[in-house]
């Protein structure tokens, strides 16, 4: 089992009704670099998250947990109780 590290910045936008929809998910090479890219979209989006996990990838199993970043604005569970 090879365990990495990954790191992402989500961003959301409005979806039908209250909903919030979850844009393309943008894969960073460091933590610093995602903590970055999630400010300068803070203000252009309803809300944004950068955050690490680690896993398998192979097996898709990663942390129930992410570590968070960087968080803004409006965001969907678990991203709002983090």
């Amino acid at each position: 089992m090879a365990k990495e590290t990954i790191y992402l910045v989500q961003a959301f936008v409005a979806g039908r009704g209250k909903a919030l929809k979850a844009e393309q998910a943008v894969i960073c090479k460091s933590a610093e670099e995602a903590r970055r890219k999630g400010e300068r979209l803070g203000p252009l989006r309803l809300g944004v998250v950068a955050f690490t996990t680690s896993g398998d990838a192979e097996m898709g199993d990663y942390d129930e947990t992410p570590t968070i970043l960087f968080k803004t604005g409006q965001l969907p569970p678990p991203f709002d109780e983090l």
